[in-house]
């Protein structure tokens, strides 16, 4: 009867999947696709969990305030390394998307598959269970980032052969090798996007002089960013203005800098990223790892769009590396392939009564 009852209510409901990222979250909806990828960013009034705006002071409207707020407004970022660090802001971020997808005045709450990193603890899973439901679902499942990107980039992961797939996010990165809709082998690195910005103002500041933040940080990564020369992937070195306050007197000020600098900025990252893989693979068994040599490995995640990391990964590990089509999605893909074809995919869902 419960089951009878459950499509009934399928009927009247939006069922979404999110990928609820450290840097972006990305919300799909069966049958429509992608329909929001906003950065992951809430602001509120300072001390409090008031979100600004009526509760609509989320996502890019939040992020252009990142580093520029007066003193009574913050802007946070709810979640760090892929896991909720502050779960009332979560729960506001989580409203606010759901009612912009869901935008109905009536009917049923939707429900619910998010995106978590391999490796989290079942309180941090249960975390994002109750943020969700206090949010707004009927019911939240679960899927591990890794399966559901690889499944998004389009890897055959019910297959008995080996896949391997290398997730690069904002806070994390999930580097899974998959067989028969299982993981044979992983590791979860809390070191990614927002480690490779890091980089980039620590570089900036020791090297030219000038304090920068967070969002030209992250501007730079993108337009100038690599990881290997550029002749090598048919490309010429860039350069650009960055502006920032002087170290040396504390004034607004300005530098040049170019792309080979900010490789020798990014390439510690990079090589933290490599040794993770190279620690996978050592663990693989040789049957799945013989299929490897074939199939190589995929990129995805924000991650993978910078400038020459597959070529990079694939001289460090003498594998293929492919980079999945727009990579940024792959993992919010995956939760819809799941939406569409629960008979044959369900087995890769948690949820809150198998934790």
């Amino acid at each position: 009867m419960a089951t009878i009852l459950e499509r009934l209510l399928g009927v009247f409901s939006l069922d979404m999947g999110i990928d609820l990222g450290t840097a972006n979250t990305a919300v799909c909806v069966g049958g429509q696709g992608i329909v929001l990828c906003e950065p992951s960013v809430v602001a509120v009034r300072q001390g409090t969990t008031e979100v600004l705006n009526n509760g609509d002071a989320v996502g890019a409207s939040a992020k252009n305030m990142l580093d520029k707020c007066p003193g009574n407004i913050e802007a946070i970022r709810p979640l760090k390394n892929g896991v909720i660090s502050d779960f009332e802001i979560t729960e506001a971020m989580l409203s606010y998307f759901i009612r912009k997808v869901h935008n109905r005045t009536w009917g049923l709450k939707p429900r619910l598959i998010i995106s978590v990193p391999m490796g989290i603890t079942s309180v941090e899973k249960r975390a994002v269970i109750e943020s969700a439901e206090r949010a707004g679902a009927r019911m939240v499942y679960l899927i591990e980032q890794p399966k559901a990107a690889a499944l998004g980039a389009g890897l055959p992961i019910s297959d008995p052969q080996g896949s391997m797939i290398v997730d690069i996010g904002g806070g994390t990165t999930d580097v899974a090798i998959l067989s028969l809709q299982g993981v044979v082998t992983y590791e979860t690195l809390r070191i990614a996007g927002d480690e490779l910005t890091q980089a980039i103002v620590e570089y900036i500041k020791h090297h030219c002089g000038l304090l920068v933040g967070e969002l030209s940080a992250e501007k730079i990564k993108i337009a100038i960013g690599s990881v290997v020369p550029m002749e090598y992937i048919g490309g010429e070195e860039m350069q650009m203005e960055i502006r920032g306050r002087s170290l040396q007197n504390s004034l607004p000020g300005r530098a040049v800098i170019n792309s080979m600098q900010i490789r020798d900025a990014l390439l510690p990252v990079v090589q933290q990223i490599a040794s993770c893989i190279k620690r996978t693979l050592e663990r693989t068994p040789p049957e799945i790892a013989a299929d490897l040599v074939d199939r190589g490995i995929t990129l995805a995640g924000g991650g993978a769009n910078l400038r020459g990391l597959d070529y990079f990964l694939e001289h460090e590990v003498n594998l293929p590396v492919h980079k999945a089509e727009e990579p940024i999605y792959s993992v919010v893909r995956g939760t819809e392939a799941v939406l569409k074809n629960l008979a044959v995919y369900g087995e890769l869902l948690e949820s809150a009564e198998d934790i």
